[in-house]
């Protein structure tokens, strides 16, 4: 079964429809607004991995090339290309994370002194 994508014109969100059927006319319509003026776009292909395979990937040495563990912005770019390989269930979930921990960072992160650690 396809699944096709189309652009609203008149507010810009992106809808998917999944067709049952190639043989009956179909006439798409916003999600969200309701409008017919809506244009096809050209749809990536997802390819599903298995968890292997996944893992596989993630062991590779090269993904960890050039990531400072000492700098957030550097960590934050690892884990939001790690975020699809893992097969992330929630999209932009984990670049939430990383945004609020580059804040919490930005903002002085741990509230504690060298002298509370003595």
């Amino acid at each position: 079964m396809p699944i096709y994508e189309y652009r609203c014109q008149d507010c810009r969100r992106i809808s998917d429809f999944m067709l049952l059927s190639l043989n009956e006319p179909f006439t798409p319509v916003c999600k969200r607004c309701g409008s017919h003026n809506m244009t096809r776009l050209l749809s990536r292909v997802h390819v599903r991995l298995s968890e292997e395979t996944r893992l596989e990937r993630l062991a590779d040495p090269a993904l960890f090339s050039g990531v400072d563990e000492n700098d957030p912005q550097s960590v934050a770019r690892l884990l939001k290309k790690m975020g699809p390989m893992m097969g992330e269930d929630f999209p932009g979930e984990i670049d939430q994370l990383v945004e609020e921990a580059m804040e919490t960072e930005g903002a002085g992160g741990d509230e504690s002194t060298p002298e509370d650690l003595d």
